[in-house]
């Protein structure tokens, strides 16, 4: 995958785009990205993603009064997953924001990045004082023989899919609706840096995981987790909070993984939350003791997967359906 973190975004191959912030790559996301992908394959085109950096309620609002579903580095982790050709993350400021719709559209978009067929969501707004919306592009695209389609939005229950309203399901330590919305559980990605080796004075070495300064997080508590390591899931519980007894003042991923024990320290983790088991911070480990050796000495599973069912998520959430058909008819072509 290319990756492009500048304004240097010129193509010389024609693509296939679609435009948003894609905050947690949510369903309604997905949907996007998933049919930008299939133009992409039946019309020889390249794929391309393209966000902005930061993610522009960080230049609209205050920094601290917000934080991220997926921090960067986790983003273009998925990004890669997803098997896209090229992702942009388009620098974004107040003069950007500023710039005209049209502009944006056909210069950007239609020019630099040899657009072919652009997807964006029907209620996709733009430009300055967000005057571009799906309409103007299509107006647009219609001009220059370029394919501009319209993807409705994605509802769970009777509600839309979005950002927000996950951002408020993992505060709210709503941990399984988030990730029947997330389609891929809220995860922690991070590398393994070493720790005060608290747990292993109680007989239960934890893994300590960098955080992102601008990634969201539940709560602090201790959570039910399943961590892949290598491509081997470990069952676990992560504790997430400033923990007093090590008077930190930056936020504390530690994991304790069932039958684990290697020194993996500047090694990549990613760790997986389902439920809040309880909602303190270290004291609480000495507290569990006892109940993580009856387990980890029967084999016992420490939660049932549920919503954890990772790469599985899009056929069990039932409650999750588009609201109506794309705005084309019949077979991409």
């Amino acid at each position: 995958m290319e990756h492009i973190t500048d304004t240097r975004i010129e193509q010389s191959e024609p693509t296939a785009v679609t435009l948003g912030n894609f905050d947690g790559l949510h369903q309604g996301h997905r949907s996007l990205i998933n049919l930008t992908k299939q133009f992409a394959e039946e019309e020889g085109l390249k794929s391309v993603v393209f966000t902005f950096s930061p993610h522009p309620m960080f230049v609209f609002q205050r920094k601290e009064d917000f934080a991220l579903i997926v921090d960067p580095s986790e983003k273009k982790f998925q990004m890669e997953q997803m098997g896209i050709d090229i992702y942009i993350e388009y620098p974004f400021d107040m003069n950007f924001a500023a710039m005209d719709p049209e502009d944006f559209a056909v210069k950007l978009i239609f020019e630099k990045l040899k657009c072919q067929v652009l997807v964006v969501g029907e209620d996709y707004r733009f430009g300055k004082g967000a005057a571009g919306n799906y309409e103007m592009l299509k107006r647009l695209g219609a001009e220059r023989g370029i394919k501009v389609i319209g993807v409705p939005k994605v509802l769970h229950g009777d509600e839309r899919v979005s950002s927000s309203r996950i951002r408020r399901c993992l505060l709210e330590k709503n941990l399984e609706e988030a990730n029947q919305m997330l389609t891929v559980p809220y995860f922690i990605l991070g590398t393994v840096k070493e720790g005060k080796k608290l747990g292993r004075t109680i007989g239960f070495p934890t893994v300590n995981i960098e955080a992102h300064p601008l990634k969201l997080f539940p709560p602090n508590g201790v959570y039910a987790t399943k961590t892949l390591y290598k491509g081997k899931y470990y069952y676990g519980v992560t504790n997430i909070g400033k923990n007093p007894t090590v008077n930190g003042t930056v936020k504390i991923v530690e994991t304790y993984l069932l039958d684990f024990n290697e020194m993996i320290y500047g090694e990549q983790l990613q760790t997986f939350l389902n439920s809040c088991a309880v909602n303190r911070n270290f004291p609480v480990w000495r507290s569990c003791k006892g109940k993580l050796r009856s387990m980890r000495s029967r084999r016992e599973p420490i939660f049932t997967l549920r919503s954890m069912h990772i790469g599985e998520a899009s056929r069990k959430n039932k409650g999750v359906k588009i609201e109506k058909k794309p705005a084309f008819l019949g077979k991409l072509a």
